[in-house]
């Protein structure tokens, strides 16, 4: 799992977790990381596996600072890995991207420098910035963007009615569930919509009766608000700045930078103000000029 690298002359102490897809997928920008962070630091090279492997060789960093190498899931692993062990305010994350394109829009979005060389230099003699990050009720972290989009459309046929016992078992049951409870609103009048109340901050932006076509909350990077955006079946959309978001209603699953989660009825996100920290390009004084590119 970890390789002895020699030390470098820098004095800094750095503990460099190479994930398998970035080893498989491009094993040259791989070893050139390797190269220029043991060139410029005393680095420990940590090979894990498996998700097991690299949260237990993140949890036994000690002193050393990480420095992922790796894609968006990767950085997202490390990040919530931290934030779950209540560590993630007290240290500082490098991350060297090695993967697909569409696997580093997070990453880049953030800041962190394209190529092998750049980001390890970057992780080496960069700035410390610290970064607000959305925290969810169950735990969960995104770095970036929350969306709920629209749902997928019915499948073909979905409608069609059945014809024989089918259809006397369907109109039993059809029965049988309007006596015990009260019938759904339909979301077939506005296909493509959610039904969901949607509160920023305690206000409410919309409720069960308006349809929605999209969400989104969006991190500022730094100030501790983030851009909430309501797109309504009608075309408008609601625009605000709010430190929390609460969504509730039918079953709804959204999208956290990369990752899926859901289905939930209900779920709240709260930004943490300068919750994590990265090493970026640039004096630590442009820590307030610069922002994330969502």
């Amino acid at each position: 799992m970890s390789a002895a690298e020699p030390p470098g002359d820098g004095d800094d102490q750095l503990l460099v977790v190479i994930d398998p897809v970035a080893r498989r997928s491009d094993g040259e920008s791989v070893r050139i990381a390797k190269d220029v962070l043991s060139a410029g630091a005393h680095a420990k090279i940590c090979l894990p596996d498996t998700p097991e492997e690299f949260a237990r060789a993140l949890s036994r960093r000690g002193a050393r600072r990480p420095v992922v190498v790796g894609d968006d899931h990767a950085l997202l692993r490390a990040v919530a890995q931290l934030h779950r062990e209540r560590e993630l305010a007290a240290g500082v994350l490098s991350l060297i991207p090695v993967g697909a394109a569409h696997a580093l829009e997070v990453a880049h979005a953030l800041g962190v420098p394209r190529g092998a060389v750049a980001a390890a230099r970057t992780a080496l003699d960069g700035a410390v910035r610290r970064l607000d990050l959305l925290v969810d009720d169950s735990d969960g972290v995104v770095l970036g963007r929350l969306r709920i989009p629209a749902p997928p459309p019915p499948p073909p046929g979905s409608g069609t009615p059945h014809a024989g016992v089918t259809a006397v078992w369907d109109t039993c049951r059809s029965l049988v569930t309007s006596l015990v409870r009260p019938a759904p609103v339909a979301a077939t009048t506005n296909p493509g919509t959610h039904r969901l109340r949607i509160e920023a901050d305690g206000v409410l932006l919309s409720d069960l009766d308006t349809p929605v076509r999209d969400l989104s909350v969006t991190s500022q990077g730094g100030g501790g608000l983030a851009d909430v955006v309501v797109r309504t079946g009608s075309g408008e959309d609601v625009t605000v700045e709010a430190k929390a978001v609460t969504v509730s209603g039918a079953d709804f699953r959204y999208r956290a930078d990369i990752q899926t989660g859901g289905p939930v009825r209900t779920r709240t996100w709260t930004v943490r103000a300068g919750a994590w920290g990265l090493m970026l390009p640039g004096p630590a004084g442009a820590d307030a000029a610069a922002g994330a590119r969502w």
